[in-house]
């Protein structure tokens, strides 16, 4: 018998996210025969150090390129969580012979030119606010969750949004929307564009 993965799993996580937001799933994907990759972009989280005004989506998804050539992989399942649906989309677009499936996971689906704040416009002037009080190039991050509860409650304060259900494709140009709608693939013909 094989001890290869049935599939090998490579997170792009959210914004305020990392690697380490999912520590929880290694275990539980290796007990299922899966292997999981968590990357951290650079920047975020254990990278954070690495922050500067030039790392950008552009930047998240050389990254996430990088570690699928630097790690060999091949017959991957892509998933994109919130504004990691972002740097999938562009990751599903450059290296689609290495992406046996992508899934969105209540993430961003663009459209080609398409930027976060035209998916978020209600978020657009927070975030600008946000960004302004500070160095003026980057929002403050969430605050990080404690690993430990701070107290039980049979009534979770976190419940996933019944209308955004998880959604997948075999590649970018079958990707659907949280609302069942093809989405618009991300220029499937090259590097998506800059707007």
């Amino acid at each position: 018998m094989s001890n290869a993965p049935q599939n090998t799993f490579l997170v792009c996580h959210g914004a305020w996210g990392g690697g380490w937001s999912w520590k929880k799933m290694h275990p539980l994907m290796q007990a299922a025969g899966h292997r999981l990759l968590t990357p951290t972009y650079t920047g975020l989280g254990e990278r954070t150090h690495l922050a500067n005004p030039a790392i950008d989506l552009e930047s998240h998804i050389q990254y996430i390129l990088n570690v699928i050539d630097y790690e060999d992989l091949g017959d991957i399942v892509l998933l994109g969580h919130s504004y990691g649906g972002m740097v999938a989309t562009g990751v599903a677009d450059l290296a689609r012979g290495k992406i046996a499936q992508l899934i969105y996971l209540d993430a961003f689906v663009p459209r080609d030119g398409q930027s976060l704040f035209d998916l978020n416009e209600p978020g657009r002037a927070p975030m600008r606010q946000a960004a302004g009080s500070g160095d003026g190039w980057r929002a403050p991050p969430n605050p990080t969750p404690s690993p430990w509860p701070t107290r039980r409650s049979s009534s979770p304060s976190w419940r996933p949004s019944p209308s955004c259900r998880l959604a997948s494709a075999r590649c970018c140009c079958c990707a659907t929307s949280c609302a069942g709608r093809p989405a618009t693939p991300p220029s499937c013909s090259g590097r998506p564009s800059r707007r």
